[in-house]
């Protein structure tokens, strides 16, 4: 008699918040509570989230960017067995700027199932609060370090429309220098340990920016929205958008 379970699990990319732990949707809890094993970014992190839900027991997979090979093999045994499993990341929705399109990939090559529970994203939280025009926009994730970084943003500058990138409170003040001598004339939205409790947004030129930023606020990650244009054309965009 064949021991072959009579479907594959299923892989739930869940969302999870960014800081405050009251946004998490309350499907994302069920399913939580309901998987056979969780898939996490840092084990430490996604175990505070399960003991604040009160949900115990949970095989926890190490995934990250510096093991995704044996990682993903053990993903696939588990849902080729039968489990369910839950991806998340340490905060906000997994594969945005975080490990997982290999683990989608190797899913999808071997018709298994991954569907997802959506949520909290910094990327989105940060948009629906931006002054800036934003209809229209380029996500870009985190920029290189150091090689590709120049080209990188020349080539965003380049655009014409509003972009976005995430940025540590390591680089922002580098960030901001390199946007200035590029797009002088740019329009910077910040936001700042979003959710959490010294959450901070911030709207106006560079220098504007900057001034505030080296006052001491440079902790916490950054989700920062270049418009490239000064205020004249927001202006003449927000006329337009009025008009229809």
């Amino acid at each position: 008699m064949s021991t072959e379970p009579s479907h594959s699990g299923i892989l739930y990319v869940v969302a999870t918040p960014l800081g405050n732990l009251e946004d998490i949707t309350l499907r994302a809890i069920k399913t939580l509570q309901q998987v056979g094993a969780v898939a996490c970014e840092d084990t430490r992190r996604t175990s505070i989230l399960l003991n604040h839900l009160e949900i115990s027991g949970k095989k926890l997979i190490s995934y990250h960017n510096f093991n995704e090979p044996r990682a993903i093999g053990q993903i696939i045994l588990l849902l080729e067995e039968g489990v369910d499993v839950a991806l998340v990341t340490d905060a906000g929705t997994p594969v945005i700027s975080d490990p997982g399109y290999a683990l989608l990939h190797a899913l999808h090559e071997r018709h298994l199932l991954t569907i997802p529970v959506p949520g909290a994203s910094a990327l989105t939280a940060a948009l629906s609060v931006c002054p800036l025009p934003v209809n229209n926009f380029f996500f870009a994730g985190f920029l290189p370090h150091k090689k590709g970084r120049k080209s990188r943003l020349e080539y965003l500058t380049g655009l014409q429309a509003s972009f976005v990138v995430y940025e540590s409170p390591y680089r922002i003040i580098k960030l901001l220098d390199e946007v200035s001598n590029l797009l002088p004339d740019a329009q910077i939205f910040i936001g700042r340990e979003m959710t959490k409790m010294y959450e901070e947004y911030l709207t106006g030129t560079i220098e504007e920016i900057r001034q505030q930023l080296v006052d001491g606020k440079t902790r916490g990650e950054f989700v920062v929205i270049v418009h490239p244009s000064g205020k004249k054309t927001i202006k003449s965009e927000k006329n337009h958008a009025d008009h229809h």
